[in-house]
């Protein structure tokens, strides 16, 4: 009766690891849901919705990173630490930030001209970071350590009252 049962035992554990070992083949060989791959890259942008890299958004460049139409350093606010997790996540050897953004040069943030704000709530509503505070018809400010400085503010102000300076 016990080699019955040694003998059972040795063929599950045969079939397990044959089994295990055709899955861990498949999974090299065959490509993980696009789908899957693009939220995957996405979760580790940092969510600004900014487009400095180009793209509208976030999850639009996640899409062209994992079609290969966009290289994994284009991320200003994601910064060298988010470039080197996507090149450790999708394979590709670390770049360093692209130096052709020109928001890499020079880290700038919005700031506003308080007296000539007229309070329109304009510039707070286009931030995507949230990084302008105030209320209906009184002066907005800039929370300058959460600004990424990406302009997305200048065009609905109309009073033009922001500006960008370099970061000190």
């Amino acid at each position: 009766m016990t080699d019955k049962v040694s003998i059972a035992i040795l063929v599950i554990t045969s079939l397990a690891i044959v089994a295990g070992l055709l899955l861990s083949f498949a999974g090299r060989q065959f490509p993980a849901n696009a789908d899957d791959l693009i939220e995957q890259v996405n979760a580790l942008l940092p969510q600004t919705q900014c487009a400095q890299c180009g793209y509208p958004g976030c999850r639009p460049y996640a899409a062209a990173v994992v079609r290969q139409e966009a290289e994994i350093n284009l991320c200003p606010p994601g910064g060298q630490s988010t470039a080197d997790n996507l090149a450790s996540l999708l394979g590709r050897r670390e770049l360093p930030l692209s130096s052709a953004n020109e928001y890499t040069q020079t880290k700038r943030v919005a700031i506003i001209d308080e007296p000539l704000c007229i309070g329109c709530t304009k510039c707070r509503d286009a931030c995507p970071v949230d990084a302008i505070v105030g209320a209906h018809q009184y002066m907005h400010t800039v929370i300058a350590v959460e600004c990424t400085g990406c302009e997305l503010c200048l065009p609905p102000c109309p009073v033009d009252c922001i500006s960008l300076v370099p970061v000190a």
